[in-house]
């Protein structure tokens, strides 16, 4: 049998961090921005160093899946292995998930200063940009929020499947409807993800134009 079944793609994060060498204007506000906006790129290291490891475990478990999808009931005592091999793999990428939320909120944290900040600015276009700044994050942090919740729900439904095919009983139609509806998931968790992307991408531009636009001499980390 073969039922088909889709896992998603690895998040953006930020671009590297940014030195400050000099600031043309003497803006205490900005320069005040900058070192705020570089902690948060810190408090993120261990989000971005969650990806790696999470794609490799939704790999090795989806080869996992395969190779139980080209098996006949007949080797249940197999499937039953792979299916407990592959339960353990989605507890390691809840755990992973988990510091990566935690790295996400201590950034959130970070940010929150950002805020105050914002209101010193007296440069009228440097506040502009500092306000697109701040719109894009806040809904950056919103749909990583929903991301983490789809890919939750996502989790808890291959923990599902799994424990089905442990079931020697379990019908082909059955098997079908559960992935039906797994794939269902992921496709909501893919969607968030490319959200989640675009708005970082968003974000890594917006922060060089409000550097630029605060005349913050910059290079960036090798």
């Amino acid at each position: 049998m073969s039922i088909f079944r889709f896992t998603r793609i690895i998040l953006f994060v930020f671009a590297g961090s940014i030195i400050l060498a000099g600031c043309m204007n003497k803006e205490p506000a900005a320069e005040k921005m900058y070192q705020v906006l570089e902690k948060v790129v810190e408090a993120e290291k261990e989000f971005e160093n969650q990806q790696q490891p999470l794609v490799a475990l939704e790999k090795q478990e989806q080869e996992i899946y395969n190779q139980i999808m080209t098996l006949g009931m007949k080797q249940h005592n197999e499937i039953v292995n792979l299916s407990n091999e592959a339960l353990s793999m989605i507890e390691e990428r809840r755990v992973l998930l988990q510091k990566e939320i935690n790295s996400i909120n201590a950034s959130k944290t970070e940010f929150k200063k950002a805020e105050a900040i914002k209101n010193e600015i007296k440069v009228p276009e440097q506040k502009k940009k500092a306000e697109e700044l701040l719109e894009i994050m806040t809904n950056r942090y919103k749909v990583h929020s929903q991301l983490s919740k789809e890919y939750l729900n996502a989790l808890d439904s291959d923990k599902e499947l799994y424990t089905m095919l442990k079931n020697e009983g379990i019908s082909f139609d059955k098997l079908e409807e559960h992935v039906t509806k797994l794939n269902t998931a992921y496709q909501q968790v893919f969607e968030k993800n490319e959200k989640f992307n675009d708005l970082t991408a968003q974000y890594n531009v917006k922060k060089l134009e409000f550097y630029k636009e605060a005349g913050l001499k910059l290079q960036t980390e090798e």
